[in-house]
């Protein structure tokens, strides 16, 4: 086992490819949506398995909750978050349409769909985007390097450069606090 200051230094290696990668194009892109959507009432769903379910969960506790300014709540629906319908969906019709049916039910043209997947090719995750993408949603991908299979299916992709699911995982975490940092900021401001 690796000491914690080389575990360390491979986060910030990682992290320092993102920078070098410039994903600032596609984080924009990304933010937009998000902004756009949300001005028009439309809402952001966001999805995920295992990490990237608590991924998502987190990413709307910051959005719905308050990230750094106090002010109104935001139309933000963690989709793995609802037991309730995971688990009767789940064992009805099977896992791999329980992020779908429920972008079938929330989702509206205009709105965004948040899909996390570290190897961008989770079957419920791709169904979801398909989905989302069958009624007029944008979606915005947080993926591992090649971004899978979901990046075909991705209106923006935001991929780390790692193929290391703990890696993969920090470095969403750097990107979706951004997003989060910046949606509010232009929300706050007009």
């Amino acid at each position: 086992m690796a000491s914690l200051n080389d575990y360390l230094t491979r986060s910030a290696k990682v992290i320092e490819e993102m920078a070098e990668r410039d994903l600032s194009t596609a984080m924009e892109q990304a933010v937009d949506a998000t902004v756009t959507a949300l001005r028009a009432g439309k809402p952001l769903l966001i999805c995920g398995n295992g990490g990237s379910a608590a991924d998502a969960i987190h990413i709307a506790g910051e959005l719905v909750g308050r990230f750094l300014k106090e002010r109104r709540g935001y139309n933000v629906i963690a989709l793995p978050a609802n037991a309730g319908v995971l688990t009767a969906w789940g064992n009805d019709y099977g896992f791999d349409t329980v992020y779908s049916r429920q972008v079938e039910a929330h989702g509206a043209e205009g709105a965004v769909l948040i899909a996390i997947s570290t190897s961008g090719n989770s079957k419920n995750i791709l169904l979801a985007a398909e989905q989302a993408r069958a009624m007029g949603m944008s979606v915005i991908s947080l993926t591992g390097d090649s971004g899978g299979k979901l990046a075909a299916l991705s209106d923006i992709l935001l991929n780390v450069p790692s193929s290391f699911t703990p890696m993969i995982q920090q470095g969403h975490l750097c990107l979706y606090h951004y997003l989060c940092e910046a949606v509010e900021e232009r929300l706050s401001n007009g």
